[in-house]
């Protein structure tokens, strides 16, 4: 009952960001997010935005939100939420330091910290290019938008958005009686959904966490001990919507990688799994709205998770790729182990604010 009650909370903070920033205006709407109208520096806020809350659901679910108010485009969104995955994977990194003084121990768990990074880079490689010349994961997300609640011009009547309406109204009800209005009342109301979102998320994390670690290994030591391939994959999508969160899913791996209990080929496709459940936070998101754009913003975020697997597991002469550049970065990291936090630094904060400030 706890966690139900957590995912409603969630649900209304995110119709209060989009509550927020509709009073907020086209005008202020513009001039806030003029800098995601250039894909790359789109890409870059995703990236530093997931970094910053250390959660790609988070950033995600509040990326939905802005679709949702008008503030975004789904072309605009898009590749934010490609910047999400990757910015998501600095959690399996940070944690693979805690083996840094055994050689081999950092080793193993290093790799299987950046197989999840190389796998998403190479995924926005290939297909963002692919998404800005064709517009084919957002086609894809738009196809599928329109069968499940129709044409993208029109709002659909989201069960959902009925349900958490009257607490968004409490919400803008209590910053009206202390004296707020216009803009302000508008930042308010976002900086509540926000605060509301964050909050929420962490906490069904954690007692999902609590709930299911036990459990979550015993699964993990028994199924990967027979291999990794589509069982691996299947049982890091369930562990993921299970604990609304891909970083603990990953993490989890990265201590029996260290202590050498799974191998890195079978630990890989498990953080796959991992990239296609933690798209559920941002579908549940979009119940909260009836914006089918918010809709197809959360199906492309699954559709480019789905859509990276075909092409970079699924096919034999790709399926290795991540994983010899993972070994390899860890065998620098060994050798010289300041390139660790250069590695980090570069690319997950230096790298992302110079696309933000030179193309913003």
């Amino acid at each position: 009952m706890i966690v139900v009650a957590l995912i409603y909370l969630f649900l209304v903070g995110v119709s209060s960001l989009e509550a927020g920033i509709k009073i907020m205006g086209e005008d202020t709407q513009e001039r806030l997010f003029a800098a995601a109208s250039n894909p790359i520096a789109a890409l870059c806020i995703g990236i530093l935005g997931t970094v910053l809350v250390q959660s790609s659901s988070a950033s995600t679910s509040i990326i939905v939100g802005l679709v949702a108010s008008g503030a975004l485009s789904v072309d605009a969104a898009v590749p934010m939420v490609m910047g999400a995955n990757i910015g998501t994977t600095v959690t399996n990194t940070l944690v693979s330091l805690g083996h840094i003084r055994h050689s081999n121990e950092f080793r193993r768990a290093f790799a299987a910290a950046t197989v999840h990074d190389f796998f998403n880079v190479l995924a926005v490689l290939v297909l963002l290019p692919l998404q800005l010349l064709f517009g084919v994961i957002s086609g894809i997300a738009e196809w599928l938008s329109e069968q499940l609640v129709g044409a993208s011009g029109s709002e659909w009547k989201s069960p959902v958005k009925a349900w958490v309406k009257e607490p968004v109204s409490w919400i803008r009800e209590f910053w009206e009686a202390v004296g707020a209005s216009g803009n302000f009342l508008g930042v308010l109301m976002v900086a509540t959904g926000l605060v509301i979102i964050l909050s929420a998320l962490t906490l069904i994390t954690t007692n999902m966490r609590s709930l299911v670690a036990d459990r979550v290994e015993r699964s993990v030591n028994a199924l990967l001990g027979r291999g990794g391939g589509a069982v691996a994959l299947m049982l890091g999508l369930v562990i993921t919507i299970t604990v609304q969160s891909s970083s603990i899913t990953t993490s989890i791996l990265i201590p029996m990688a260290g202590a050498g209990v799974i191998r890195l080929r079978n630990a890989y496709p498990v953080t796959l799994g991992a990239n296609v459940g933690t798209t559920i936070t941002a579908l549940l998101a979009s119940l909260a709205t009836s914006s089918p754009a918010a809709l197809t913003v959360a199906l492309a975020h699954t559709t480019f998770n789905v859509a990276g697997i075909v092409l970079l597991y699924v096919l034999p002469f790709a399926r290795n790729a991540p994983v010899r550049a993972a070994e390899g970065l860890a065998d620098v990291a060994v050798e010289h182990r300041s390139a660790v936090v250069a590695y980090v630094g570069f690319v997950f904060i230096v790298l992302p604010l110079i696309g933000v400030a030179v193309l913003g």
